[in-house]
């Protein structure tokens, strides 16, 4: 007899109804783009360096106060837990947020970054948007309610994974070869690159939706933190995907990802497991 997932599985059961708060999401994502596309590409941005040495603009510290504020005006009872503020209230309900994903893309110019919201109930994300203003994409999704993405000429249609079931026909992404280095993982990449048909490092929220939408079979990172994952995997699973950790645990906090069609996602972890 199998046992039952643990609640803080991504495959625990769900029985609640999301529409509400799918929608109001999806109208966190619009006020956040109307914050981010104010500054972007200004010449004039104001950026600093934050402890860790990554980068923080004006418009990543504003994007997340201005969610922060809406999500307290209209969900009072909830918690947040954002990449430029920390945590805040409950922990059962809890908006996770990356007001932009892609600070060193957005600061330069370039439009591949996105804002990333997501809801955690008893810690497992059930609902996902990553909104990608620049290039006029989106994408969502929560837990019996599908996943969808709406192009730059308004066009909206479901997701689904890619149904290729071959290692060796299957097409990957990976952040940089510097991440996996610094995770002592070259090895591992090496071994993934040699046994696939196509390794690309497109970078950032947008491999995971183009896995999503079936163009990709794998996406793995390292060093990543909660809100760097949570709004892909109920957009992921929605599509028929499925997310872990790089040791195959449903873990935001592991610090990595491994996300993939479902179909080929055993035997990734496999290869990258072997000696």
């Amino acid at each position: 007899m199998t046992s039952a997932p643990p609640p803080s599985s991504f495959d625990a059961e769900f029985s609640g109804d999301l529409t509400d708060d799918l929608a109001f999401a999806l109208a966190l994502a619009d006020a956040a783009d109307a914050v981010s596309m104010t500054r972007f590409d200004a010449p004039d941005l104001e950026v600093s360096t934050k402890a860790d040495s990554s980068h923080v603009t004006e418009a990543d510290l504003a994007t997340e106060r201005a969610l922060r504020e809406r999500i307290e005006a209209e969900r009072p009872d909830d918690g947040i837990f954002g990449e430029e503020y920390g945590t805040s209230g409950s922990s059962e309900r809890r908006w996770i947020i990356d007001p932009i994903d892609g600070t060193a893309n957005y600061l330069k110019g370039i439009p591949m970054w996105a804002t990333l919201i997501a809801l955690a109930v008893d810690g497992v994300p059930r609902v996902g948007v990553v909104s990608q203003p620049a290039l006029g994409r989106r994408w969502w999704g929560a837990t019996g309610l599908g996943a969808w993405t709406r192009s730059a000429d308004g066009r909206q249609r479901a997701l689904r994974v890619s149904t290729v079931d071959d290692i060796a026909t299957s097409s990957v992404s990976f952040q940089s070869i510097g991440q996996w280095r610094d995770a002592g993982r070259e090895a591992e990449l090496d071994r993934l690159t040699r046994a696939v048909w196509r390794d690309r490092g497109y970078g950032d929220a947008w491999p995971f939706m183009l896995l999503a939408e079936g163009r990709l079979e794998l996406v793995a990172e390292f060093g990543v933190k909660e809100y760097d994952i949570a709004a892909h995997v109920p957009i992921i699973r929605e599509a028929g995907g499925r997310v872990t950790s790089f040791d195959g645990e449903d873990d935001l906090a592991a610090r990595s990802v491994l996300a993939t069609n479902g179909i080929l996602h055993a035997s990734f972890l496999d290869l990258l497991r072997r000696p």
